[in-house]
């Protein structure tokens, strides 16, 4: 799932499957364990877009274990690519009060940050993606978030830094691509904001 979202995949589409086929072998084996239900949750929202299995899956993740950074994290995404940003929002906020200085705390930040675009709340987006930025300083997604968030603040110079950023980072991106890697079905605004921000189609 990773190769596919992050543009790493040789073959995108024999990834996807793998990783469909690979989850629900893992959820044969245990449909137990929250950091699978988690996983699962995730993937399925992403690789097959499945909505109402993702968020029943990371909502059991989160009820088996009501104190795992991951599994809030993972509900926070699932949530954003179902079209819940309010949700995904407290979901995030949850993830971080788990664990304030987790090494991985880039994730819900950013997160947090593309749920704001969605609900136009993009002061709040630039705060959420600065965090991320600071705790993971090479996380394309951080600036992503920023070119967005910038472009819909009409603060262009910032957007286009952001833009940049983003490009040094990832030299390939286009916004095709991102949309063609899943899971950006509901992220309208981040989206037309990435555009506003001169990143290539």
């Amino acid at each position: 799932m990773n190769n596919v979202v992050w543009g790493y995949a040789v073959d995108p589409q024999f990834e996807r499957k793998e990783a469909v086929r690979l989850v629900r072998l893992a959820l044969s084996l245990d449909d137990g364990d929250p950091d699978t239900l988690a996983w699962a949750g995730i993937i399925s929202a992403y690789m097959v877009g499945d909505s109402e299995s993702s968020v029943e899956l990371a909502d059991r993740a989160v009820a088996l274990n009501p104190n795992s950074f991951r599994a809030w994290t993972c509900r926070g995404q699932v949530h954003r690519v179902a079209g819940l940003p309010e949700e995904a929002v407290r979901s995030f906020e949850r993830a971080m009060r788990m664990s304030p200085v987790d090494p991985q705390s880039h994730l819900p930040f950013v997160g947090m940050g593309n749920a704001f675009i969605e609900l136009r709340r993009f002061d709040e987006a630039v705060v959420a993606a600065k965090k991320a930025q600071r705790h993971n300083p090479s996380y394309s997604a951080a600036y992503r978030c920023l070119a967005s968030a910038f472009a819909h603040l009409g603060r262009d110079a910032e957007a286009r830094e952001a833009a940049a950023r983003v490009l040094e980072l990832d030299p390939a991106f286009t916004i095709s691509a991102f949309i063609a890697r899943g899971g950006q079905s509901n992220a309208k605004l981040q989206i037309e904001g990435l555009r506003k921000a001169g990143l290539p189609e």
